[in-house]
């Protein structure tokens, strides 16, 4: 396996739920969108926490999400989703989740998180009860904010117009990690099953609004702007 995409430790706590895929997660042809599966990770991971007991323990957002597809999900397929956090940082944790379904969906994915106190108003140390919790899973795996992709788009990249809806917004008030994925599927837009194993990356720089956007580059490297050209999100293809 990808040394990034780390197996469960022995002892350590994993969480399953299960998701059917439904038509407001599917593209035409049946495939489940990364947008989708990007939303069914932040939700597995908010429902790891709460059964944990650990759900007042300040807020969670997303800085960096990697999903490789071995095998897309399809329409009204039953998945079950296993996640773990698989190391610990200053005020970060990396959250490892594989999606298997029973016609034969195969996704893993690697997350990484930084916790804000719980208004989201300054970082936030992981708190010792979730140390205790996680301490096993995450092991001696230490992780750190670093991004990684370029933060900006070469000169004179030409932009095509995009708008993110007030649909969008969650409940932090800014745009949801699971929406940027919508702009990796335009850009896919007439590819309606992108050839497996597909793996892609989104890091997140700053917290986006409603409104429009721009978005420049492809499918292999893109960057998500706001009104003012400031680099919201970068995305890339990732290739063995």
């Amino acid at each position: 396996m990808d040394p990034a995409l780390v197996a469960p430790r022995p002892g350590g706590r994993t969480f399953t739920a299960e998701v059917v895929a439904g038509l407001g997660d599917t593209a035409p042809g049946g495939r489940v969108r990364l947008d989708a599966i990007a939303r069914w990770l932040q939700d597995v991971a908010y429902r790891d926490v709460g059964d944990a007991g650990l759900l007042d323990d300040g807020t969670w957002i997303v800085r960096r999400l990697r999903i490789r597809v071995e095998a897309f999900p399809s329409f009204d397929e039953r998945c079950e989703l296993t996640t773990f956090c698989s190391g610990v940082g200053a005020v970060l944790a990396e959250r490892r989740t594989t999606i298997r379904g029973d016609a034969g969906a195969h996704v893993e994915a690697v997350a990484l998180w930084v916790h804000l106190e719980p208004g989201g108003d300054g970082l936030r140390p992981p708190s010792d009860a979730y140390r205790e919790v996680y301490g096993t899973s995450a092991g001696d795996r230490r992780v750190r904010a670093r991004l990684f992709h370029d933060p900006a788009p070469p000169p004179g990249s030409p932009a095509r117009p995009f708008a993110f809806r007030a649909a969008d917004l969650d409940v932090a008030d800014h745009v949801n990690n699971a929406a940027y994925w919508t702009a990796l599927e335009e850009l896919l837009a007439g590819a309606d099953a992108p050839a497996v194993p597909y793996d892609a990356e989104i890091e997140h720089r700053v917290p986006g609004d409603a409104g429009p956007a721009a978005i420049t580059g492809d499918a292999a490297a893109a960057w998500i702007l706001d009104p003012a050209g400031t680099t919201l999100a970068t995305i890339r293809e990732l290739h063995a």
